[in-house]
């Protein structure tokens, strides 16, 4: 199971040139080359197939696997099990309901960037029963981690072309795909040659933007978090933040992309106080909070009629409806709807906004079972990484290695010998 769907295809192919018999299950596939699929890994014909999570909303796909023989069930990027992870996926919570109903195969997870609270909560959303538990350290000796304070965008221009001159091959990350375009234009002006990568541009375009990367046509790239996730490119020399990430989990897998040669690398995060805005701006909207989510709740129920035709507005017109100025609050509202099955959404030809109605009409906003103390606490538990981000950057005392391994549990590391604190 991995949400790495751009990348899909090349590891399949990969396997394939290795004689390994694999193929993909994800949404590039039409429903008719879906059920060839699972027809085929019925008949024993694959030994590996990736699974894209959201392929586990469908009960009838969950149960056309109960048709194969599986051996193993392995779940890459595991934190994304977990809200309390910088990059939860709820279609990942349906995996549980998956293994239930094919009986608890041979379960393994995986991934690089998990506090002690979200490898407890993988452990508990997947009901792995008397687990082996193996975590094999988050140290990474050949990557030079620096912050380096920016008084403006003057100054962090200044520091990317010096990376760049330097270490030739890297990631630039930015928090916005507004902040992604104008610093590629801006370094575009500068003489360097890169591509651009961000979640609004088109799957062509993305495609080709990691396709040149990855096969070094170009060796710079400036991408927001969008870009990164099973990256497959081995020398790069260098990954900037040119804005202050959301948490260290986020940071510190970002930065673990520079390096996987094992060859020396620089990390350098280009810090301003001002920044922390836009990351406190994203809090907002992931955590919409209960009188948001009633209140879009009984705007739907409203518009839907007596015959609960559904509402067809964008994210935009409801959060004008709403008077909100934060649309991403109105995503994250319809998402816990989804989630706790109150909202269904529905795609209807030729319209660019996709539908939603709801499950139960005679259910009023009031009536609705909302959590409120955990949507409280995830609040809290965003604010507190954002929190912790911030003090790693102030802080200049601590090995820049040490704090980090600190901060994932690891309480008996030495200093690194290479960041900015050590090498004052």
């Amino acid at each position: 199971v991995s949400p790495l769907i751009a990348l899909m295809k090349d590891q399949v192919d990969g396997l394939v040139r290795k004689g390994v018999p694999a193929t993909m299950i994800n949404s590039t596939l039409s429903p008719a080359e879906q059920t060839e699929r699972l027809r085929e890994m019925s008949a024993g014909k694959f030994k590996l197939v990736y699974i894209a999570p959201e392929r586990f909303r469908s009960g009838a796909f969950i149960r056309a696997l109960k048709g194969v023989p599986i051996a193993l069930v392995a779940v890459d990027e595991a934190h994304c099990l977990s809200q309390w992870g910088h990059d939860f996926r709820p279609d990942y919570l349906r995996l549980s309901e998956a293994l239930e109903v094919l009986e608890h195969p041979q379960t393994a997870a995986f991934t690089a960037t998990a506090t002690p609270e979200v490898r407890d909560d993988i452990l508990k959303v997947l009901k792995l029963r008397d687990p082996y538990v193996s975590i094999s350290g988050f140290e990474r000796p050949n990557l030079s981690l620096r912050v380096t304070h920016c008084e403006g965008h003057r100054e962090k221009y200044a520091r990317l072309k010096d990376l760049v001159e330097t270490h030739r091959t890297g990631i630039v990350y930015c928090s916005t795909r507004k902040k992604v375009e104008e610093v590629s234009a801006t370094l575009s002006s500068m003489g360097v040659k890169l591509v651009a990568y961000h979640g609004g541009m088109e799957d062509k375009d993305r495609e080709w933007a990691q396709n040149v990367f990855l096969d070094r046509s170009y060796d710079v790239v400036v991408a927001t978090n969008a870009f990164g996730m099973g990256i497959d490119r081995s020398d790069v020399r260098f990954v900037a933040h040119f804005d202050v990430p959301g948490s260290i989990e986020a940071y510190y897998q970002e930065a673990g992309r520079a390096g996987r040669d094992g060859d020396p690398s620089e990390c350098e995060l280009m810090f301003n106080f001002a920044d922390t805005r836009t990351q406190e701006f994203f809090i907002d909207g992931n955590n919409p909070g209960a009188d948001v989510i009633r209140s879009l709740y009984a705007v739907v129920r409203r518009l839907s009629g007596a015959g609960n035709e559904g509402v067809l507005l964008t994210i935009n017109e409801l959060t004008e409806t709403l008077n909100l100025k934060n649309s991403m609050q109105v995503s994250s509202a319809i998402s816990h709807l989804v989630r706790s099955g109150h909202f269904e959404r529905y795609d209807v030809p030729g319209e660019r906004a996709r539908g939603t109605r709801l499950v139960d009409p005679s259910v009023t906003a009031d009536d609705l079972p909302i959590n409120e103390e955990a949507l409280e606490e995830k609040d809290r538990r965003d604010r507190s990484k954002l929190d912790a981000m911030i003090k790693f950057c102030y802080d200049q005392q601590t090995c820049r290695q040490q704090w980090i391994l600190e901060y994932f549990g690891e309480s008996d590391s030495t200093p690194c010998g290479t960041c900015d604190i050590c090498s004052e």
